[in-house]
């Protein structure tokens, strides 16, 4: 009998691939530990993991399916990708709530075992997906999870209850082979992972096995696919999500300024794992401190920066609201504080696993009394070290509170992460006051920073807290020509700031069309849509703003080399506004309130659209 000749491989620059389930059905781990072997294998990639907001949402029901997507390329990536490719769905919840993103033609996985009809009716199917027509124009893989999983980690000596628990890792073997992954590194990863509990790493291996050897046994595909490594920038990378690299950062900050760090916070999603991150870098002068609020916690941070360390505080949007008389305190003080807020869906607890970009006014605006303070904003997973390093910075030598925005996107989000070189990173010197001759608390240099005294050091004794300061002494005053003196001085210290910014340069065409304006979490889809249209012939250009508050001395000059702007936000349109109360600059704005990012094609549709209406007529053009 004559053996099969192997499959050949399929060559493909890109593919999309979703994996969804009950959420604990382990969808994220899955996801996570593909993501893993696509970076180790060299492709350049990015993920969406995508959380229920419930934390016990009825189990098979469309509130507690959990989601993890990732693109991979042979290229460079800028987004998770719109719609899969493929779409592995473990119950028919998940097949309800992702079905309507898959491609057309794009490849399903089903795990049929799962579609009873109690399953059916908890996820608010009317009838069988399976054999209804629901299905057709996809390719279909139906495969009984429960019965293959039971087979292959028969005799591993773990319960039924845990062999279930294996179908994830077939799924992930399935997925390795239509993909062509190596199985070797995960192989090792599983017996890592499992290392205290020898008889579940036997079962996860056998069923990961199991899942491989299906896909190469099954005439359900045409081919296995292939997608070699990316050209990337030389040096060495690391795959690294929002949260760990924004860690990263305030650690590298620490040891580039000579300051002890103090993080204190309270547990909220989506910011929580910084607080679990910076917990294990103790050895590089980081205290960590869990408080019993979120006030607590920006008042220990405030108290931290008063004794001479760098102190920060994280929270999310509710958290932040909570923070904000302390905020305002630490504007009056003109200590250096950081204050991290991984954005969420709002009002209220609002949608506390769901990204949005809707707290730019509340960073911004909202404090009481004339209360200026810096906002910058992260772009991409691995920007937030650098935004981390820059908050830091501005902290420390403009002595003022700074807000970094990130969002949930780019906190839980994944990429490769090129590792800097540690003599490129910036020093920043607090400067300590240390001579008492001539001192003055608020004493100002160039940049319009105050002095800053460590309590303790001789001759250097002066009051601080809440109460409106003397220009100079900074003895509590009442004074109402020193109370305007001193909020307009505060004021100008922040404006001061832009005047170190380096010049605004667009990427893409520096005039035409359309320039696209965004800042935090749109910056991956924002980039491939305008990458998109200028294929088109579209003169496109993107303006990506770090500096929120205060803007680029130079946004407006660069705004006016294009006839239309567009302004593409996670919100109902707050940076739109703000260009247009700071600096008169008026736009067009794309908003979207979903709990999800932009698809590239929502953005590359608005451009398109705004530059046709843009377009000079015959007449002009005459």
């Amino acid at each position: 009998m004559s053996v099969p000749a192997p499959r050949s491989q399929q060559a493909i620059q890109h593919a999309v691939v979703r994996f969804a389930g009950d959420s604990g059905d382990g969808m994220q781990l899955t996801g996570t530990e593909f993501t893993r072997e696509a970076a180790l294998h060299g492709n350049d990639l990015a993920t969406f993991p995508d959380y229920p907001a419930e934390i016990r949402a009825p189990a098979g029901t469309t509130a507690g399916v959990s989601g993890y997507q990732i693109q991979f390329a042979a290229h460079e990536v800028f987004s998770p990708g719109d719609q899969p490719d493929t779409l592995v769905a473990m119950n028919p919840a998940a097949l309800k709530v992702h079905l309507q993103d898959l491609k057309r033609g794009g490849l399903l996985i089903v795990n049929d075992a799962a579609f009873e009809k109690g399953d059916l009716e908890r996820a608010g199917w009317k009838s069988n997906p399976l054999s209804d027509g629901s299905l057709e124009g996809y390719r279909v893989i139906r495969i009984n999870f429960e019965k293959l999983v039971t087979q292959a980690v028969e005799g591993a000596g773990v319960s039924a209850k845990d062999a279930s628990r294996c179908k994830n890792f077939f799924a992930l073997g399935l997925v390795f082979w239509i993909y062509s992954r190596e199985t070797e590194r995960e192989e090792i990863a599983i017996r890592a992972r499992f290392a205290k509990k020898p008889e579940l790493a036997e079962a996860n291996l056998r069923a990961f096995r199991a899942g491989y050897n299906y896909g190469e046994t099954i005439e359900a595909l045409d081919a296995p696919f292939t997608i070699p490594p990316a050209k990337l920038k030389p040096g060495k990378y690391r795959n690294i999500t929002g949260n760990s690299a924004l860690a990263l950062g305030l650690v590298a900050a620490g040891q580039q300024s000579g300051l002890r760090l103090f993080f204190g916070s309270y547990p909220i999603t989506p910011a929580s794992d910084i607080l679990h991150e910076l917990s294990r870098y103790r050895r590089y002068d980081v205290t960590t401190f869990q408080a019993e609020d979120e006030i607590a916690a920006i008042a220990a941070a405030i108290g931290s920066s008063f004794t001479g360390s760098l102190g920060i505080t994280a929270s999310s949007g509710p958290g932040l609201a909570l923070k904000t008389e302390a905020m305002g305190l630490a504007v009056m003080t003109e200590l250096p504080l950081v204050i991290i807020n991984v954005q969420r869906g709002g009002p209220s607890t609002g949608l506390p696993t769901k990204t949005e970009q809707s707290d730019l006014f509340q960073a911004v605006y909202g404090r009481n009394g004339e209360c200026p303070l810096a906002v910058i904003a992260s772009r991409s997973p691995a920007d937030c070290f650098e935004t981390a390093l820059e908050a830091c910075r501005i902290a420390v030598e403009y002595r003022t509170p700074v807000i970094m925005l990130s969002d949930g996107s780019l906190a839980n989000g994944s990429e490769p992460w090129l590792l800097p070189r540690v003599e490129d990173l910036p020093k920043f010197s607090p400067n300590f006051a240390t001579d008492p001759a001539g001192f003055h608390p608020y004493k100002r240099d160039e940049k319009m920073a105050r002095a800053w005294a460590i309590p303790g050091t001789p001759g250097l004794e002066h009051r601080i807290g809440g109460l409106e300061k003397d220009a100079l002494t900074g003895n509590i005053s009442y004074d109402a020509l020193n109370h305007e003196k001193m909020v307009r001085t505060r004021a100008e210290k922040i404006r001061r700031i832009a005047d170190a910014f380096p010049k605004t340069q667009p990427y893409f065409d520096d005039k035409g069309d359309v320039l696209v304006i965004g800042w935090g979490g749109t910056y991956g889809s924002i980039t491939q849509a305008v990458i998109e249209a200028r294929a088109s012939g579209i003169r496109v250009g993107h303006v990506h703003l770090r500096h929120i508050f205060p803007l680029p001395n130079d946004l407006s000059d660069v705004a006016a080399r294009y006839r239309a702007i567009l302004i593409p936000e996670l919100n109902t349109g707050q940076l739109r506004l703000h260009l247009r109360g700071q600096i008169g600059l008026e736009g067009i704005g794309l908003n979207k309130i979903q709990g999800k990012p932009f698809h590239v094609a929502e953005v590359r549709s608005a451009i398109e659209s705004l530059a046709r209406r843009s377009a000079p007529s015959a007449k002009e053009i005459a």
